[in-house]
């Protein structure tokens, strides 16, 4: 069977192409642990089906590492200023290998003390927000992730980039039913998805953006070129991301305020993200297996209610996502074929292999 599906898609086996971009990003500088902490991130992306989050990101972090943008063995700062917060200085490591650093602080802070709240300064593109409120949710804790991104939408009224897309997250355990992860970017469409669409010469649906003149557009190239995005929801979307940009820029220390640098664009400077991390034990309150108990019977009792026309399913934020990641470890990710080949051009440049493929890959979706 040829190994192309009919989409053009390639297909990797997860484990594989984790080994293939930690190699990456190890050849190019990053020690070992936090090469492959940033290629569990790209790769959760796209088992999730959060793609535009997935490998496709990997060419542009090797550049900025390349060019000395990113600190490749940052000195971590962890301060302690409450009994239940910390503040984390990322001194412009990866945002991957930053994160994790901060959520897990966050953790350890709520087991003590049953919060934990984290801010975060000097980091740089995290990836899929999921990724952070999944370690919480996988160290039986509810986990809340937000940060701050480079300009991508006005603020209401207003014409010219300026507010990130960035994105919140939330990640609530169940018991034997799905668990609730909520991972959403402040405009309608992923900014991920601009440049995934420019990449292939394709366009973005139309409503979705402005050109730099402040006119709709369709042409993602018109939309990078100094165009602007528009927020999910209107003046409620334009509200929420100024939120992100005071919880993560303001009261971190982090860039705020049009000034966080843009990972595609931006290969003068820094970018100095901020996040902001909270973690809450779920025996807060009541008992866990109460807790848990009680959302398995919120679960039950939404996935019970009347379907409108069409709908065959209610299903859990998140449990589509989960569902995608049980299949694809089965059956392989699939990776466009520019995404390959830029990875491939990557390996050669690192002199090490090609990306191995699988022989025979199931078509997905």
């Amino acid at each position: 069977m040829s190994a192309v599906d009919v989409d053009g898609r390639v297909h990797v086996e997860a484990g594989r192409l984790r080994e293939f971009v930690a190699g990456l990003f190890a050849a190019t500088g990053l020690p070992p642990a936090d090469a492959a902490t940033v290629a569990e991130c790209l790769v959760r992306a796209n088992l999730r089906g959060t793609d535009t989050h997935g490998v496709f990101r990997a060419p542009t972090y090797l550049k900025r590492l390349r060019e000395g943008l990113n600190n490749r063995a940052p000195n971590i700062a962890v301060r302690k200023v409450a009994d239940a917060a910390s503040h984390v200085d990322g001194d412009n490591g990866m945002g991957a290998v930053v994160g994790r650093r901060a959520m897990g602080e966050a953790i350890e802070l709520a087991r003590r003390h049953g919060t934990g709240l984290v801010s975060v300064c000097n980091s740089n593109h995290y990836g899929m927000a999921a990724f952070y409120v999944l370690q919480a949710m996988e160290a039986g804790m509810i986990g809340i992730a937000f940060t701050n991104a480079s300009p991508a939408f006005p603020p209401w009224g207003g014409r010219a980039p300026f507010f990130g897309t960035s994105p919140m997250a939330f990640a609530v355990p169940a018991g034997r039913e799905p668990s609730f992860v909520l991972d959403m970017a402040m405009s309608v469409l992923a900014r991920g998805n601009v440049y995934v669409a420019a990449q292939a010469g394709t366009s973005i649906p139309p409503g979705l953006a402005l050109d730099s003149e402040g006119r709709p557009t369709t042409d993602p190239k018109a939309l990078i070129d100094g165009g602007s995005m528009l927020p999910f929801g209107g003046v409620k979307g334009a509200a929420l991301s100024m939120l992100m940009d005071i919880l993560s820029g303001v009261l971190s220390g982090a860039a705020f305020g049009g000034e966080v640098g843009n990972p595609h664009q931006s290969f003068d400077r820094p970018q100095n993200v901020g996040h902001f991390f909270l973690c809450l034990r779920t025996d807060l309150f009541m008992p866990e297996e109460m807790f848990l108990a009680r959302m398995d019977e919120l679960v039950v009792r939404m996935k019970a209610q009347p379907r409108a026309a069409g709908v065959e399913e209610i299903l859990v934020p998140g449990e589509r996502e989960a569902r995608r990641e049980k299949e694809r470890l089965r059956t392989g990710i699939p990776l466009a074929a520019d995404v390959h080949a830029a990875l491939d051009a990557e390996a050669a440049r690192c002199g090490l292999a090609p990306l191995e493929i699988l022989a025979a890959p199931v078509a997905i979706d």
